[in-house]
């Protein structure tokens, strides 16, 4: 079974940045990609950020050139950096992790919100 645990969110003025990061346990798995995923109020829940085992990085197109998404495969854990955040980036934040065996675990979400 394995088990991610999400840390970093918080209140940030627009313009602001935050760092979260995610970190997985358990017993004889490997991943295969991490990722970043959210959901505001009313929405459906979209990709943020992913990337693969060999680093492959993936951005929804309201991020790109503000967020960025690393990895640490030895320590199985994956960082959202979030720059310049805007009022719309307000959502809850989930890690999620696709195994190697196709199971896909999800974090247990950490809030993010933009507001001055």
């Amino acid at each position: 079974q394995v088990q991610l645990v999400e840390s970093g969110g918080g209140l940030v003025q627009p313009g602001g940045s935050l760092r979260l990061s995610c970190a997985a346990s358990g017993r004889n798995f490997r991943i295969y990609s991490m990722g970043w995923h959210r959901q505001a109020p009313g929405k459906q829940r979209e990709l943020v950020a992913g990337i693969t085992d060999t680093r492959s990085i993936t951005y929804a197109d309201s991020v790109k050139g503000r967020f960025t998404i690393s990895r640490d495969n030895a320590k199985n854990t994956v960082s959202l950096q979030m720059n310049s955040l805007k009022p719309e980036d307000t959502a809850v934040y989930y890690c999620r992790v696709l195994t190697a065996a196709n199971l896909i675990v999800w974090g247990q979400g950490t809030q993010v919100n933009v507001s001055s």
